[in-house]
């Protein structure tokens, strides 16, 4: 008797098709439509985000989390979570509940530091090596399909929207700090928050309508271009200032 020769094996009659052995010892027969069968992953597609809807999304992103990072990367987990926003692949890590709860309890940190007039200058002053990168990161990750020039144009865009709501933010607090009542403070700190979230959710549902919102706000910027410079300058300054208290 060979070994797998079934005609010769007592527990293995056969009559035509009809298998009459053991079932424990029922030999594999591949289906006839084998050839055919999909893998099962095909059904797990991620939905792609459109090229011009995914640009518009990175530029108010990356303008959000000039503002608040932690807001942003957070408000993005949520919705990639209640299913309004189809992450790209490469970005499936913000929709974690780890990285979600993480953001979340640094928001709630920053709810409240960058509330206080004198701590403030030092918290936006470290932020801007975490604000900016992170952006850069985001739009890296995000277009990632995309060529490696491509890739790079869009990281160094992402960077440099993010730097330039940063240093808007930084500009009018610098010119606010100074002020002996803390309420202007702290209701331009909500109103930076509340933007950060909203141009984030907005841009899931109106991805022109968040550029031309973060254009007119970039225009705003650059117009006023020599006193963010003068502004991020006297940041450092007065946390160096801060510090050495």
């Amino acid at each position: 008797m060979k070994l797998g020769d079934s005609r010769s094996n007592p527990l293995c009659k056969q009559d035509g098709n009809e298998y009459r052995g053991s079932p424990e010892r029922r030999p594999f027969v591949f289906p006839a439509n084998f050839a055919t069968i999909r893998p099962v992953t095909s059904a797990l597609n991620i939905p792609s985000i459109p090229p011009s809807e995914l640009v518009a999304l990175l530029v108010a992103a990356s303008f959000a989390a000039g503002l608040n990072v932690y807001a942003t990367v957070a408000t993005l987990g949520l919705l990639a979570h209640a299913g309004m926003l189809p992450l790209p692949p490469t970005l499936q890590l913000l929709s974690s509940w780890y990285v979600i709860a993480a953001s979340g309890v640094m928001f709630a940190i920053e709810f409240f530091a960058d509330k206080v007039p004198a701590f403030d200058l030092i918290w936006n002053a470290l932020h801007t090596f975490i604000r900016i990168p992170v952006a850069a990161l985001l739009a890296y990750r995000a277009t990632a399909t995309l060529s490696p020039s491509e890739q790079l144009i869009a990281t160094i865009a992402g960077g440099a929207i993010a730097l330039a709501a940063h240093g808007g933010k930084t500009a009018v607090r610098a010119a606010v700090t100074p002020s002996p009542e803390p309420l202007s403070n702290i209701t331009l700190s909500l109103g930076e928050d509340g933007l950060a979230i909203f141009l984030t959710w907005f841009a899931t549902q109106h991805p022109y309508g968040a550029i031309t919102i973060v254009a007119v706000l970039l225009v705003v910027i650059v117009v006023l271009t020599r006193w963010v410079v003068r502004s991020l300058r006297a940041l450092f300054r007065g946390a160096e200032r801060e510090i050495a208290k």
